[in-house]
């Protein structure tokens, strides 16, 4: 995968495979399964938990829906879309009793202020032209008061510092198309602003996946630490040292980050 800095947005543009929907087929196919899950302590469950007790949430990019189905499972009306169209097929045999339609999460197709909560986990990032359509349709269609739970790769701390000292290529000179453009790495900070300029206010922000951050960025120990953050094994000593050692990481080098917006309907001041 290819990173350039972009020193003018603070992010990151990475380039190899492009993020269409026959991409997220193959993906989804290969690396995740199907079938019912109730994860009562999920992190998608517990997250919601803290700000919605109940009400229709829709996932934009639901994928399998196995969030959906955890949402449903603990007494939420959960919705969802996705714009791989053999992923939704899949989803809707394997869930029959969830909402799970194929569209885009840039123009949907529900009512104006129809959810009191919206998830998007590892969405917005993938638009080269830019997540603005996307949050215009998240400000539509959750009500006033209701919740936006939006997870992202950003800027860490390691990140920052590798893009300070050069260790990227810059996006200025190489001028890279949207061909072969897969995600952002983006800058939390530019991103509340815009949030809060279309009228929501950040409640919660979290960074989380320190052990993808820190394998990704410093490669000499990429191939031990890539076998650890592929095991799937039944060692419950391996998953504590995976559990830990991602948490240790987090302030430091985590790939994602979660923010938790509440839409007050106030766009902030010039």
């Amino acid at each position: 995968m290819q990173r350039y800095y972009d020193k003018t947005g603070n992010h990151l543009l990475y380039f190899g495979q492009k993020a269409t929907p026959e991409f997220w087929d193959r993906h989804w196919q290969t690396h995740s399964r199907f079938g019912p899950v109730i994860e009562k302590n999920s992190f998608v469950i517990k997250t919601t938990q803290k700000f919605l007790k109940k009400g229709r949430i829709l996932e934009g990019g639901c994928g399998t829906g196995r969030n959906m189905h955890s949402l449903h499972r603990n007494g939420y009306s959960a919705f969802g879309v996705d714009f791989a169209r053999e992923t939704v097929k899949k989803a809707n045999k394997h869930f029959p009793e969830l909402n799970i339609d194929w569209g885009d999460v840039r123009s949907l197709q529900f009512d104006d202020c129809f959810f009191d909560g919206y998830w998007s986990l590892g969405v917005i990032e993938h638009f080269f032209e830019g997540y603005n359509p996307a949050l215009k349709e998240m400000n539509r269609v959750v009500k006033k008061g209701g919740y936006v739970f939006l997870a992202f790769p950003y800027m860490a701390p390691l990140r920052r510092a590798k893009a300070k000292l050069g260790f990227y290529e810059n996006s200025e000179k190489a001028k890279p198309g949207p061909k072969n453009f897969y995600q952002f790495a983006l800058n939390p900070q530019a991103l509340q602003a815009n949030f809060e300029k279309n009228g929501f206010a950040l409640k919660y922000s979290k960074p989380f996946d320190g052990l993808k951050g820190f394998k990704d960025e410093v490669l000499i120990f990429k191939p031990f630490l890539q076998k650890l953050y592929d095991y799937r094994g039944d060692s419950r000593l391996v998953h504590t040292l995976r559990a830990t050692s991602s948490r240790l990481l987090s302030h430091f080098s985590a790939h994602m980050i979660l923010m938790v917006f509440q839409k007050t309907g106030k766009a902030a001041k010039k």
